[in-house]
């Protein structure tokens, strides 16, 4: 098993596919590593020599912003929100859907389980 940025990749699954288990790297970007790098995508990351996977991981750090890093330049961008008090740092504050979605009905993933209000039936 390869390890990089962190994160124990699986071994059995093309290269392309398995570098999209790092926080922060999807398919598209997972391509472009593997052209930076000059490795084919459709390798399997067991038949990956040490330098390769050396390779990959240099240009992983250099280029790209992922994993912990990641999460916690997101998390201070809401962090930022929520203290500037603008109407999207509220919805965070509230856990409230954020991207305009309705709240009526639906938005259950956001709010969690409903809560039965005692007398509300007519």
């Amino acid at each position: 098993m390869a390890r990089i940025a962190g994160v124990n990749i699986p071994s059995a699954k093309r290269l392309e596919i398995a570098l999209t288990y790092i926080h922060g790297l999807g398919r598209a970007r997972a391509i472009e590593i593997c052209q930076k790098t000059g490795i084919d995508a459709s390798r399997r990351v067991n038949q990956l020599t040490d330098s390769e996977v050396i390779r990959i991981r240099e240009v992983i750090d250099a280029d790209y912003t992922v994993e912990g890093e990641l999460r916690r330049e997101v998390g201070m961008n809401i962090k930022r929100l929520m203290d500037l008090g603008c109407y999207r740092g509220l919805r965070h504050r509230r856990k409230l859907p954020v991207r305009g979605q309705r709240t009526h009905t639906n938005a259950r993933t956001r709010k969690g389980k409903a809560v039965p209000i005692a007398g509300k039936k007519k």
